[in-house]
């Protein structure tokens, strides 16, 4: 025993050296780190005379960035080379587009789309209206690139001059929706799949108790995918002159440019004029050099990237004004993401969390009318409720509501714009989908096969859930009657709020979806258009004259640690070694991220009560 615990002792001295070491080594780094940061200043990056602006955009557009924490992120950056899956602020993105537009610095814009990944059709409309708006002050658009996907070709067709490597190609192969199925794996793993469903076309459970698409999920799908398609096809119709064969989307048509091509892609996009010059990398270098000058310490073009043109902006921008400006206010209020009970940071929506933010701006007298923007597939019909109800008391207070949708505000999303003075959709905004299901899973067969059962006694008749039981016929009964009364409660409250009748409504529910364009056809919005005509709107309502009032977009409120953090490590990133943007996503990748995205859906499956208005088909690749 002695010898025993001499030996342990040992050990333990030598590992609590280990830790002592690792714990001095990262407190002295970060001390080293902090006080660099503190004594050096932030040096503004300067905006060359006739030089371009380089749009090198990196991830997803979104309308509101996922929460990280500001330690988290740093350290990311930092060491790292950015988040996992980087996200371009939109709002940031057109703003900035629109001060180069009436900055005589800026000589042109490059669109570097290497690393962007999309983000939904109506939000690149908007980025390319954008930069239409730039062409407009005859300064040239140039889209450089080896290779586009279709998101990237979207945007790229809005350049002037677009300059595509010899060796690549461009990707125009239509929209594509595709979803894992997981019957024959819940029947391997013994899982039993307790789904409860209303509405002939409402297949977002579908994964959980069949191997394929159902006929009817298959006629909606088709449907809303080949309306998203077509406008695709007339956004860069209205901005090049292709080839039929490029767009008829028939394998025939396809095989005889190829052939055309002598089977080269990057000619066949020559061919199709989906792009003007071939061109190497190097040439693409010397055709900016001589259009912006040469930058001798480069050796390259004079430019600006995006990320330092947004800080020369910020630096410009004084928040002593805006918190001068005592105009009234239209608030902005961003609802992104799976709408889920509880309090949820951004990236998703919470019920207690959103319902806050409405209650808040109602009681702010300088609040004098709303602009809920959504993007959002739906999810938990509580939340979805909580959400509502506190529109309506919006309403109720004076202040006009106006529902914006993005590029989906379907199920739950349609719920939360139900309860507004008018809704407003972009023609490409998928939404609709108004349907209701139940999803529970229970592990008794996979807990007998491994050797565990469950028994237990209750103080009553009544059905209670416990997963390790089989659920009993009477809890099947309560929910599927839950279900069903939701969505009796779904049909009125639309009816109420599009002045529908109740038969009228179900005939275009049933959880199917729809387009934008489709759904003004039907009475579910009141109008096409974005965020800009919402805004109008909600002034208009309010009876606010134009200029007489600010638009307040929504802000995090960072607790003073966090701001702290974010000062100081802000500061430290410009003098870390600048790193490359992360390497476009191998198979492999792309294959895995696919199935957590999938599988990761259950996580968001949170509602006490199991049941959601949620869309699951909702997307598009």
């Amino acid at each position: 025993m002695k010898f025993l615990r001499q030996l342990f002792a040992k050990i333990w001295r030598v590992l609590n050296s280990i830790r002592i070491i690792l714990l001095n080594v990262i407190f002295f780094s970060l001390l080293i780190i902090i006080i660099a940061a503190m004594s050096s200043g932030e040096d503004i990056p300067e905006v060359p005379q006739d030089g371009l602006l380089v749009l090198n955009l990196s991830g997803f557009l979104v309308e509101e960035e996922t929460y990280v924490d500001p330690f988290e992120q740093i350290i990311q950056e930092s060491f790292s080379g950015g988040s996992i899956i980087p996200e371009i602020n939109l709002y940031h993105l057109l703003a900035t587009i629109e001060e180069a537009t009436n900055d005589e610095r800026i000589g042109g814009i490059v669109l570097d789309l290497r690393y962007f990944l999309g983000g939904g059709l109506n939000k690149m409309t908007l980025v390319g209206e954008q930069l239409n708006a730039f062409k407009a002050t005859d300064r040239p658009v140039i889209a450089v690139g080896d290779y586009y996907t279709q998101n990237q070709y979207f945007l790229a067709s809005h350049a002037d001059t677009i300059y595509l490597n010899p060796m690549g190609a461009v990707a125009l192969d239509g929209l594509h929706y595709y979803q894992m199925y997981y019957r024959q794996l819940l029947e391997n793993l013994k899982i039993t799949p307790h789904i409860f469903q209303v509405g002939q076309y409402k297949s977002a459970v579908e994964p959980f108790m069949r191997d394929d698409m159902s006929a009817e999920a298959r006629e909606a799908n088709e449907a809303w995918l080949n309306e998203q398609w077509t406008m695709f096809l007339n956004g860069i119709a209205l901005n090049r002159d292709l080839d039929p064969q490029i767009t008829s989307g028939q394998l025939d048509d396809f095989m005889a440019l190829m052939e055309r091509a002598s089977n080269n892609q990057a000619r066949l996009a020559i061919e199709a004029n989906l792009v003007d010059e071939l061109r190497s990398r190097q040439q693409m270098r010397e055709a900016l050099i001589d259009l912006a000058g040469l930058d001798t310490d480069n050796h390259s073009y004079r430019h600006i990237t995006y990320d330092d043109y947004r800080r020369v902006i910020q630096s410009q921008t004084s928040p002593a004004e805006a918190m001068l400006d005592n105009r009234p206010k239209v608030q902005v209020i961003v609802g992104r993401g799976v709408i889920m009970d509880g309090s949820r940071q951004a990236g998703e929506i919470g019920g207690d969390t959103m319902a806050a933010q409405l209650r808040e701006a109602r009681n702010d007298d300088d609040v004098k009318a709303v602009v809920l923007r959504i993007d959002s597939p739906g999810g938990s019909a509580f939340a979805s409720e909580l959400i509502r109800q506190e529109v309506l008391e919006l309403r109720k207070a004076g202040k006009p509501v106006i529902a914006s949708m993005s590029s989906t505000a379907a199920s739950g999303g349609y719920w939360i714009a139900a309860g507004a003075d008018e809704i407003i959709a972009a023609p490409t905004t998928i939404t609709g989908s108004i349907g209701v299901f139940g999803l529970l899973m229970t592990f008794e067969d996979s807990l007998d096969y491994i050797g565990i059962n469950t028994d237990g006694i209750s103080t009553t008749e009544l059905p209670y859930l416990n997963l390790g039981k089989r659920l009993d016929p009477a809890a099947e009964h309560m929910i599927q009657a839950s279900v069903e009364q939701v969505y009796t409660d779904f049909l009125t409250i639309v009816a109420e709020a599009r002045n529908m009748s109740v038969a009228d409504v179900h005939e275009v529910a049933q959880g199917r979806v729809w387009t934008g364009q489709a759904a003004l056809s039907l009475g579910l919005v009141d109008a096409l258009g974005e965020t800009d005509l919402a805004i109008a709107r909600a002034a208009e309502l309010a009876q606010l004259e134009a200029d007489s009032f600010r638009v307040a977009w929504p802000e995090r409120k960072m607790s003073p640690f966090e701001t702290f953090m974010a000062d100081i490590f802000g500061t430290t990133v410009a003098w870390l070694p600048q790193r490359e943007n992360d390497t476009a996503y191998g198979l492999a990748e792309k294959a895995l991220m696919q199935v957590w995205q999938d599988v990761k859906i259950l996580n968001e499956f949170n509602a006490q009560d199991g049941v959601y208005t949620r869309c699951l088909q909702c997307k598009v690749d």
